[in-house]
């Protein structure tokens, strides 16, 4: 995917670039399995995750939702691979399985994907602090830290 989009002298080593500092914080990324699918219907979910089981429960399915797909290659495509995530975030698998058979969320999705290409977000991943400051892209946990620590004003 990131070969086709980048060419193969980009792509590999921009994705081993991004194995090695994953590694450093101790997430694996294993592109090899990753299938190149699109991810409407797990955003979908997330989304399905924030609106009604909150913040926490929506971070913790966007990790399980990274764990099947980057490290385990599951295809979050396909919707009867989308409710064990969901289950094991602590959202009810009924409810999962009742959107994804759906078209619910779809219309906030999009706005949400509008919004985002309004304010000029074209990559991920992409921080925007308070003070207004941009990191883009692949970067290390200092530099997060520090621009963190910058907009806190310490």
């Amino acid at each position: 995917m990131a070969a086709e989009m980048f060419g193969p002298e980009q792509a590999e080593p921009m994705l081993a670039e991004v194995t090695r500092v994953g590694a450093g914080e101790g997430i694996e990324f294993r592109f090899d399995r990753a299938p190149a699918v699109n991810t409407f219907t797990a955003h979908r979910l997330l989304w399905l995750a924030l609106r009604e089981y909150g913040a926490e429960a929506q971070a913790a399915l966007a990790t399980a939702l990274f764990d099947a797909y980057f490290r385990d290659g599951v295809n979050i495509a396909d919707h009867t691979r989308l409710t064990e995530p969901a289950e094991r975030a602590g959202l009810d698998g009924d409810r999962a399985r009742h959107l994804l058979g759906s078209e619910e969320g779809s219309t906030e999705v999009r706005e949400q994907v509008a919004a985002a290409r309004r304010e000029g977000v074209t990559t991920v991943p992409r921080f925007v602090f308070d003070n207004g400051e941009l990191v883009v892209g692949v970067t290390s946990t200092d530099t997060l830290r520090t621009t963190h620590q910058k907009a806190a004003g310490r």
